[in-house]
């Protein structure tokens, strides 16, 4: 598309890896209306998300059979084997070397110094122009750590974002992650007992009680909400039947770009 171009920090790309990918499926297109369409990829197929029009991610198998349901974002990167050498250089860990996926782009699997992962990506021919969000599209992304002071600096060498910290009272500080003065997501300590750091994608949603109302009938695990967030929007955080995490939002108008 000609209105394509690069978009360093943006998260482009969301993955739901599970072994019972058909489960996911039939339950996020009664929750969230998604459709899903096979593409081929060389000798495989690759299961698309469509939200209305638009792919907004995909299905992919684990790598092994131990390994839990859990979803996985891409983010935009100038140069993946930089942002790769950039993560051992500065306590993370490669988890999948730089490789190429045919027709599509470079991309790697990296793990934070507190374990969380994310894939850095380039697509050579640009990233989705930004807009608001609408019904069943990802609109942020949040890391939840055990050291939020550590992972900050970790992933402005490795993705280039600055920060800002709000004072959130009770709830402590907030930290918003952004890149080419644009907010992508934001990083917080809030993390349940055993549950190990990970990033939260949000979905928006036109109405977060009837969604998870809707995803606790069709068996979802309703971890937190529905809650407000004064000034933000109201949310909610639930576990799909195959195990993976996902929150559910609608925004206050303005605070839904992605």
């Amino acid at each position: 598309m000609s209105d394509r171009k690069p978009l360093p920090g943006k998260f482009v790309w969301f993955e739901l890896v599970s072994k019972n990918a058909k489960k996911a499926q039939a339950f996020y297109g009664e929750v969230l209306g998604w459709k899903v369409q096979a593409f081929p990829m060389g000798d495989q197929t690759y299961e698309m998300i469509f939200a209305g029009e638009t792919m907004i991610g995909g299905y992919a198998a684990p790598k092994t059979d131990r390994q839990p349901s859990h979803w996985i974002s891409y983010v935009s990167v100038e140069d993946v084997d930089a942002a790769a050498k950039a993560t051992a250089a500065n306590g993370g860990k490669v988890v999948e070397a730089p490789h190429e996926i045919p027709g599509v782009g470079r991309t790697a699997r990296i793990a934070d110094p507190q374990g969380a992962e994310i894939c850095p990506f380039k697509n050579p021919t640009g990233d989705p122009a930004d807009e608001y969000a609408s019904q069943g599209r990802f609109f942020w992304n949040e890391l939840h750590t055990t050291d939020p002071a550590k992972a900050l600096p970790f992933y402005e060498k490795v993705v280039g974002f600055s920060h800002r910290s709000m004072d959130m009272g009770a709830g402590g500080a907030y930290h918003i992650v952004s890149r080419g003065g644009v907010d992508r997501g934001g990083a917080t300590s809030h993390l349940a007992p055993g549950v190990p750091p990970h990033w939260l994608p949000y979905v928006f949603v036109d109405d977060p009680d009837a969604t998870l109302a809707k995803a606790k009938k069709l068996g979802a695990t309703i971890q937190f909400g529905p809650e407000d967030i004064p000034g933000v929007g109201r949310f909610g955080v639930l576990a799909d039947p195959t195990g993976a995490v996902l929150a559910v939002m609608k925004p206050k108008p303005g605070e839904s770009q992605g």
